[in-house]
């Protein structure tokens, strides 16, 4: 099971989300199962979990257990399959939005630079456009928004002038052809952070991926009983300040509402302030680990 993707802070996030063996819960992002696992194994023969991936590979990790439940579909739908499966409300939900290591170390997947192979970077390789399409075809200024605003790229401009002068010539369609595109742009020791902000980027664009988790994070509201347990797992900043804002005042913006009397409208209660990170045995063990942020709340 670990061999498709190591899950990070294993212990932490499932010791978090369950406060009821008997009860339901949900694991939005099922990838190689290993959260899903632990969960199962902590619940009680009366408890539930529901699954969801829009990854079809994920499937073949499916567990064959009664109380688990699979939802091929991303977790944007949340509340319309938590309701189809009479699975409403839940006591806790968990969201590890990283990508799985079976995805990046795929090559004809396309999500990683380490190795040669189409520009992809689906999370459904069945659906929506690839990131080829938004190389060749999205127009120079959109590209730069893309870089700048997902990958935070601050040669944004440079490179997506370079991308636009290069596939005059011939179509960039592989992640070579892309990396060989930029290597002139690109100082040789900053290779690794600039070209993992540029892939970030464009797997952010091509999956929506930002759309699809302001979506999750609007219905976990209703989704959650009173006392039941939101955690996350965020892996770089855009991720994890949208759920510090939720948590914090239960919108998007991080602008706390008030009443009519001045009370705060909060329907969360962070668990703890800060971040939990992986401490430096994960990290050696799971060097991916090392950009993990968690973070808890409790519903009011």
């Amino acid at each position: 099971m670990y061999s498709y993707h190591q899950p990070v802070l294993l212990h932490e996030s499932v010791s978090a989300l369950i406060t009821d063996p008997d009860g339901i819960y949900v694991d939005v992002t099922f990838g190689g199962g290993g959260h899903s696992q632990a969960i199962l194994q902590r619940i009680s023969d009366k408890g539930r979990l529901i699954a969801f991936d829009q990854d079809p590979d994920s499937e073949k990790n499916i567990p064959d257990d009664p109380r688990f439940t699979f939802v091929p579909c991303n977790f944007s739908f949340l509340n319309k399959f938590l309701r189809y499966h009479n699975a409403f409300p839940v006591d806790g939900i968990l969201a590890d939005f990283g990508v799985s290591s079976y995805q990046f170390d795929t090559p004809e997947r396309g999500f990683s630079y380490r190795f040669d192979g189409k520009l992809d970077m689906r999370m459904n390789p069945g659906k929506g456009i690839t990131a080829g399409d938004v190389i060749n075809d999205y127009p120079e200024q959109k590209l730069m928004k893309v870089f700048f605003q997902y990958g935070e790229l601050s040669n944004a401009r440079k490179i997506a002038n370079k991308i636009a002068a290069d596939r005059l010539m011939q179509k960039i369609t592989t992640t070579t052809e892309l990396v060989e595109c930029l290597k002139p742009l690109i100082p040789a020791h900053k290779e690794n952070k600039i070209l993992s902000q540029l892939f970030q980027a464009l797997r952010i664009e091509v999956n929506a991926e930002m759309e699809v988790i302001e979506k999750f994070l609007l219905q976990t509201t209703d989704a959650l009983k009173q006392g039941g347990k939101l955690v996350t797992i965020a892996y770089h900043s855009l991720e994890d300040r949208l759920v510090k804002n939720f948590m914090r005042s239960g919108n998007l913006e991080g602008k706390i509402e008030k009443d009519f009397y001045g009370n705060p409208l909060i329907p969360f209660t962070s668990v703890i302030s800060k971040a939990q990170i992986p401490d430096a045995e994960e990290i050696e063990r799971n060097p991916r680990a090392r950009s993990a942020k968690m973070r808890t709340a409790t519903k009011k």
